[in-house]
């Protein structure tokens, strides 16, 4: 396992959430990063995610954000590392994904490798949701587009009157 750092929550390089290029952060993809940096504050990370620093701390109270290191003063420093996990959270909330269960994810992510089954099982179980979501999007879809093109209709005979 590639371990990113020693700190007390061990997150694996590359196999439990892709690079931040891949999945973007905070709303329409958030802001660039500057490049050559690897320390935040919270209102950076608040600005290039789009979350609150209310969240922020929710998150980490709650056990959804991995450990985050401290400056002398004690205010948090966040690392890309951590700005990739937040990316992955933010796709979970996208997905429906109780808060529960992405505490749960996270849980098993700092619990170990031996965990990989529990973690595929949680995130296929959510990808079901996901594609079951999609399909009652596409029967909502088909509905809209019938009514539109009634009214469509209904206009275009009337102006022939």
């Amino acid at each position: 396992m590639t371990v990113i750092d020693s700190s007390p929550v061990r997150i694996p390089a590359d196999s439990d959430h892709p690079p931040l290029s891949l999945l973007t952060c905070g709303p329409g993809g958030g802001h660039p990063l500057p490049e050559g940096r690897d320390h935040y504050t919270i209102s950076e990370v608040a600005q290039v995610t789009g979350l609150t620093a209310h969240t922020l701390r929710w998150y980490e109270r709650i056990g959804l954000m991995p450990h985050v290191d401290r400056s002398h003063t004690g205010q948090r420093r966040f690392r890309n590392r951590d700005l990739d996990w937040l990316a992955l959270v933010g796709k979970l909330r996208l997905t429906g994904m109780p808060v529960a269960d992405m505490v749960r994810y996270a849980e098993l992510v700092r619990e170990g490798e031996h965990t990989f089954e529990a973690r595929q099982e949680l995130l296929e179980e959510t990808r079901r949701a996901v594609r079951a979501r999609i399909e009652e999007l596409r029967d909502t879809l088909a509905v809209l587009d019938y009514k539109i093109d009634v009214y469509a209709d209904a206009r275009r005979a009337s102006e022939r009157f």
